[in-house]
């Protein structure tokens, strides 16, 4: 067993951790509001909006994230010259969104019909009946599924490694390859990416106790 091989790269693998952190929250971050647009598209009266939305799901759900990621940084990062870490972080904010709205979609529809009749009946239109009656709603039951998300997002990104990103994963196998140990490596990669999965699922069963006791 050769274990002394962690500590003597630990500053690399942390730093490869730091960046995987990174890039998966920035790649949240952006996808939010992307998948609560699309979201709303999806519930959209309009059909041709509806249906426009309903397109990006579902491509966006048929395509492997791999391919995505290796689209957007050999073929639009030529003409965006967005470079590998920026080719990452679109690459799963689109793929994140699709999901996100899906979740929106799921959670605006949970709203009992009786609330959008109630609201339209006082006067509002439909525009206001799902600003102030349906959607606040709806964002107490989509949230945890959400934080949800972040969990997926930290272990799909793994996958940037693939387009030279330089985290968690693309370090072990660079560290495997120089030193050939790769027993120890992977099984302390395993455990840092379980560490962060288990302290963000802990986090998120706190905030659904926390929506239950509120509903």
């Amino acid at each position: 067993m050769h274990w002394n091989v962690i500590p003597e790269n630990i500053d690399l693998l942390l730093e490869g951790t730091w960046l995987t952190i990174e890039i998966s929250a920035l790649a949240l971050l952006f996808s939010i509001p992307i998948g609560v647009f699309i979201g709303l598209c999806r519930v959209a009266r309009n059909r041709v909006i509806a249906n426009l939305a309903i397109g990006y799901i579902e491509f966006i759900r048929g395509v492997p994230l791999l391919v995505i990621l290796l689209w957007i940084y050999f073929v639009l990062g030529r003409f965006l010259k967005l470079g590998s870490y920026w080719s990452a972080i679109l690459g799963l904010s689109l793929f994140s969104a699709a999901f996100i709205a899906e979740i929106v979609r799921a959670g605006i529809q949970s709203v009992p019909r009786g609330q959008m009749e109630a609201a339209r009946s006082s006067g509002m239109t439909y525009a206001q009946a799902m600003r102030f009656i349906i959607f606040p709603q709806a964002i107490r039951k989509v949230l945890p599924p959400m934080a949800s998300q972040f969990i997926i997002l930290i272990k799909d990104s793994s996958l940037v490694s693939v387009i030279s990103v330089v985290d968690l994963t693309l370090v072990a196998k660079n560290l495997v390859a120089t030193s050939f140990v790769a027993l120890e490596i992977w099984t302390f990669v395993a455990l840092l990416y379980f560490c962060l999965t288990f302290s963000l699922s802990q986090l998120i069963g706190l905030l659904e106790r926390k929506y239950k006791v509120l509903e």
